[in-house]
C-alpha cells in the first residue's frame, strides 16, 4: 500500500518550518512601558527592571549643588514641564549614575507612575527606543551610561549629536537623555589636535560640539577628605554602623583614592565586619 504523495510533502514541509522557527525564535513581546519603574534596553527589546535600586538623595553627599541641579530636572520632567538632557562629566567613582537613579527614585515617589528610567546603549537601536517611547502616556529618563566615543568614531558621535537636537529622529518631548562620562567632551582628544597648523580650534570646537547640545552639563571633581568622610558618615548613620576617621582614612590610602565609590567600599567592609548584609 503506497503512501500519499501529498501528506509526505507537507509533512517535509512542516519539518522545514519547524527548522526555521528554530534559527529564528520569534520576537520578544512589547515591553509595557507603563507597569514598571526601570527598564534595560537591549538591543529591539526592553527588560523591565523592579524595583529600581538607588540610594537615598539625602544620603548622597559631597555633590549638593550638582545633586539640587539634578533632582530638580528630573522632577520637571516627571511633571511634564520643560527640561534638560543632561550630561554628567568628571571623576569617576563620585556617584554621577547613583545621582541619576536616586533622582529618578526621588521623582517616582512624588509623582507615582509619571516618570521611568531607560538604560540603554547610544548605537543604532536608540532610534527604535525613541520610537517606542513616543506617545507612550509616561515621561522617561534614557541613562546612557560611563559614555566615551574614539577619536575615531565620528559616526555615533554624530547620531548622538542628532538624537538631542536638530535631526529628524531627535529624541520625542517625553524623553530626555542623562549621559555619564569621564570626559567633558565624551569624544576622546589628543594634544595633537593643539598643533592644527590651520586652525588650532576646529578639532576641539567639533569635539565639544556634542557637550554644548545638552542644556545641563554638570561637573563632578575629585573628592576632598571632608567630603569623603561625610559620605561614610551619612552611610553608616543611616546603616546603624560604628565607624572610625583614621581607619576610613587608611582605607582610602590603601586604594590611592577618595571617592564616593571608595567611601561606599568602606561602608560594605564595615557591614561585613558587623555581619550585616547591604
Amino acid at each position: 500500500m503506497s503512501s500519499d504523495p501529498a501528506s509526505g510533502a507537507e509533512a517535509v514541509l512542516a519539518r522545514i518550518a519547524e527548522a526555521l522557527e528554530r534559527l529564528a525564535p520569534p520576537a520578544p513581546p512589547a515591553a509595557d512601558w507603563l507597569a514598571h519603574p526601570a527598564y534595560v534596553w537591549i538591543g529591539l527589546s526592553a527588560r523591565p527592571v523592579d524595583p529600581l535600586e538607588a540610594p537615598p538623595l539625602p544620603l548622597i553627599c559631597g555633590v549638593d549643588a550638582q545633586k539640587a541641579a539634578v533632582a530638580e530636572n528630573v522632577a520637571r520632567l516627571a511633571r511634564g514641564a520643560a527640561a534638560h538632557d543632561m550630561l554628567l562629566w568628571g571623576a569617576r567613582g563620585m556617584g554621577k549614575s547613583a545621582l541619576v537613579r536616586a533622582a529618578v527614585l526621588a521623582a517616582q515617589a512624588k509623582y507615582p507612575g509619571r516618570i521611568a528610567l531607560v538604560q540603554a546603549a547610544p548605537d543604532e537601536s536608540l532610534a527604535t527606543l525613541l520610537a517606542a517611547l513616543r506617545d507612550t502616556g509616561r515621561q522617561f529618563l534614557i541613562l546612557l551610561d560611563d559614555l566615551g566615543f574614539d577619536a575615531d568614531d565620528a559616526s555615533s558621535a554624530r547620531r548622538l549629536r542628532s538624537w538631542l537636537e536638530g535631526g529628524v529622529e531627535a529624541r520625542p518631548a517625553n524623553v530626555r537623555l542623562a549621559v555619564t562620562s569621564n570626559r567633558r567632551a565624551i569624544v576622546e582628544r589628543h594634544m595633537s589636535e593643539q598643533d592644527d597648523p590651520i586652525n588650532p580650534r576646529d578639532a576641539v570646537d567639533d569635539r565639544l560640539a556634542l557637550a554644548d547640545r545638552f542644556g545641563l552639563s554638570l561637573g563632578f571633581h575629585a573628592c576632598s577628605q571632608d567630603d569623603y568622610l561625610a559620605i561614610i558618615a551619612g552611610y553608616a548613620a543611616h546603616l546603624g554602623l560604628d565607624w572610625q576617621a583614621e581607619d576610613a582614612l587608611a582605607w582610602s590610602k590603601q586604594r590611592g583614592s577618595r571617592s564616593g565609590r571608595v567611601a561606599w567600599q568602606f561602608v560594605n567592609e564595615l557591614a561585613g565586619r558587623a555581619d550585616r548584609s547591604l
